[in-house]
């Protein structure tokens, strides 16, 4: 009797020890797994990113997939205004935004008290001076007609881009804001158009010649032969950037949305895209 006892503890023993080394054995592997496993974001949440219609979407395609690799679901949202994207990003119906520069933001926020921060740099698109009808800034008529953007941070860099180039001048002190109102001096009494960002390049068969945003010109056909001029880029202020609200900016998405934007992948397909009329700037 004594020695079954004994034998049925010691097979229970047994069984004890094989229990727990399963049990050690399945942590082992679950740690494992997890360890090498994407990193998981809260409940599986897709963040929603605001960008511009065009180009700028076959970027994000890749951006996608290198967030995937990640653990990180992102879906573009696509504007054709770009109005709409910070009021979209204020309101909370995205998580993040990424088309714009810090003077724009700067405008914005003055205006529509938005609370919205720059989390990590895209690229920057110089802008530059169009026309169809002359190959040099000397050739420009008396009188000649130039469209400018119309939204405050994009027709000061416009205005500043003329005045590089000597066809206006500006007032002492005026800044990136810059106005019509701030020309001190115009030797060629030029007429300023202010359009609609969107407008103005698909207008220049109208015009003498149209101070346009780089996406904008590609997206109205005109290409580096119809450029006379280009601000410069050394110090550029308008690089563009992945914004999103404040107080968001240390949660691991966001730090990990930035990764897959900024990474050789992405700038291999940023470079096909814009075909070096834009420039990655981070």
């Amino acid at each position: 009797m004594t020695e079954k006892l004994s034998k049925g503890l010691g097979t229970l023993r047994l069984s004890r020890r094989a229990g727990l080394a399963a049990i050690f054995a399945s942590a082992v592997a679950v740690f494992g797994l997890t360890a090498t496993a994407p990193q998981s974001f809260a409940a599986d949440k897709t963040i929603k990113v605001g960008i511009m219609s065009g180009e700028d979407e076959d970027v994000w395609r890749v951006v996608v997939s290198e967030a995937a690799k990640k653990g990180l679901k992102v879906e573009p949202v696509v504007f054709n205004d770009y109005t709409q994207p910070n009021e979209a990003l204020e309101r909370g119906e995205i998580d993040a935004n990424a088309f714009q520069h810090q003077p724009y933001l700067d405008n914005q926020v003055k205006q529509h008290g938005y609370h919205i921060v720059n989390v990590g740099f895209t690229g920057i698109w110089p802008i530059g001076l169009y026309t169809k009808k002359y190959k040099t800034v000397a050739e420009l008529p008396k009188g000649a007609v130039i469209g400018v953007p119309n939204d405050p941070s994009n027709e000061g860099r416009a205005l500043l881009v003329l005045q590089h180039e000597g066809v206006i001048k500006l007032k002492d002190g005026t800044g990136i804001l810059a106005t019509t109102a701030d020309i001190a001096e115009n030797p060629k009494n030029v007429e300023i158009k202010e359009l609609d960002a969107g407008i103005v390049g698909r207008s220049i068969d109208d015009l003498d010649a149209a101070v346009v945003n780089t996406d904008w010109a590609l997206k109205s056909g005109l290409t580096p032969k119809d450029r006379i001029a280009q601000e410069p880029t050394e110090g550029n202020p308008y690089r563009n950037f992945i914004a999103v609200k404040q107080g968001s900016e240390k949660e691991d998405w966001v730090k990990t949305l930035v990764a897959s934007y900024q990474n050789d992948t992405v700038k291999a397909e940023f470079d096909k895209v814009y075909k070096g009329t834009g420039q990655s700037a981070y």
